[in-house]
């Protein structure tokens, strides 16, 4: 029997992982990704030559990549297309990651983020007939695998080339928030006009993007989740990047990412990445840290330097679940502590901007507005959202 290099990674996490896992906040039986069921999909997929867009999140509970249900159900895979981080979801953030060819299946991968032009090549797209996305997204607008998959979804339709997304649960759809993007401020890390936490699967966030026009309408086929609502309170067993190693750090992330745009740390290079926060000159702290190259952050913003600052990984998990929204208070305090304000901006904001989609927030920041009252700028925003994207859901709210 095939045993994929990926799927012993997968068992790994999985075992791990699960160590961290909370118990279930009811009785109604734990969510599943669609991949947990070949016999939904499998079918739709015989005598076409199948290209498959996954990461090593795209695992069983079995620890079973989905590429080896597919190779052993018999399905002609020609290509497989990684994402930022590659295929086994061990690259630095931003980092360029070059193609190669499978070792044991002898498939070639295909990196979509080599730092070439976007999307696939012509070559690489008339060697399939159907693409299949099994992915594990984590529902904010900044993060890179839906951009990924729409500019797959794009290529599709020029080619007239079918997609099937195998479905899994959004960890952060119990809720939306955050600006509208700005489609000025359109870049690698913002692509559709959504808030930043859009509270949808991948499938549903394809459907609305040829719903609303966003993108090329393609044949587009979604198998869905198992046992999912948008109030199902997801754990994942896998990492899905490097810098987002347990729920904590998922659960945070909405709130922490921000930092991106800034002189501060994050905790890259850190146990904790995307639960603390410092720089060598933040004043009033208790907590330090030092950034260190370590896999999956081989170049730490403040490498090697001791920072201080604010520690946010003794936050229980179910408190940030239930907590369902955005938490700017973390930048405002930063913002307020850091002697050198024109100094604290990277780059004097444009990457800070792009994260949150509006140039407007970071003028309140500076302009000395509590968290609160930023956050509430956006509340029309949300609600214009929620009600725009009803005809597209999946699942149910409840």
């Amino acid at each position: 029997m095939r045993l994929h290099l990926l799927s012993t990674l997968c068992y790994m996490c999985l075992a791990v992982m699960a160590l961290a896992q909370q118990p279930s906040h009811n009785s109604m039986p734990a969510p599943m990704p669609a991949d947990e069921v070949p016999a939904n999909y499998l079918p739709l997929m015989a005598h076409k030559r199948v290209a498959l867009f996954s990461n090593q999140t795209g695992c069983l509970s079995n620890g079973r990549h989905v590429l080896d249900i597919l190779v052993e159900g018999g399905v002609q895979v020609t290509t497989l297309f990684s994402p930022e981080h590659g295929f086994r979801g061990t690259a630095d953030a931003g980092e360029h990651v070059q193609s190669q060819t499978d070792s044991l299946t002898g498939i070639p991968i295909l990196s979509l983020y080599d730092g070439q032009k976007p999307g696939p090549s012509d070559e690489a797209m008339r060697r399939f007939d159907l693409l299949v996305v099994d992915i594990q997204d984590v529902g904010l607008r900044f993060y890179t695998y839906y951009i990924t998959m729409l500019q797959l979804m794009r290529r599709c339709s020029e080619y007239g080339r079918e997609v099937i997304i195998l479905d899994r649960p959004n960890p952060n759809g119990h809720f939306v928030d955050g600006p509208l993007l700005d489609m000025s401020l359109k870049s690698g890390v913002g692509a559709l006009p959504i808030p930043i936490v859009h509270g949808m699967t991948l499938g549903e966030l394809a459907t609305m993007a040829i719903g609303e026009g966003w993108t090329p309408q393609c044949q587009l086929t979604v198998v869905p989740c198992l046992h999912y609502t948008h109030q199902s309170a997801y754990h994942l067993p896998i990492p899905p990047s490097p810098n987002l190693p347990d729920m904590r750090a998922v659960l945070l992330y909405p709130s922490t990412c921000y930092f991106e745009g800034t002189v501060l740390s994050l905790g890259r290079g850190t146990n904790h990445p995307f639960q603390c926060y410092g720089h060598p000159l933040l004043q009033g702290c208790t907590f330090s840290f030092t950034p260190t190259a370590r896999p999956g952050a081989k170049h730490p913003p403040l490498e090697g330097q001791h920072c201080q600052g604010v520690d946010l990984s003794h936050i229980p998990i179910d408190s940030l679940f239930h907590l369902s929204r955005i938490d700017l208070s973390y930048i405002v305090d930063a913002y307020r502590r850091f002697p050198d304000k024109e100094a604290f901006w990277l780059g004097g904001g444009a990457f800070f901007d792009k994260l949150m989609g509006q140039k407007r927030i970071r003028q309140l920041i500076i302009d000395g507005q509590d968290a609160s009252t930023i956050e509430a700028t956006w509340k029309q925003d949300v609600t214009r959202f929620i009600e725009q994207r009803k005809p597209y859901l999946l699942y149910p709210i409840r």
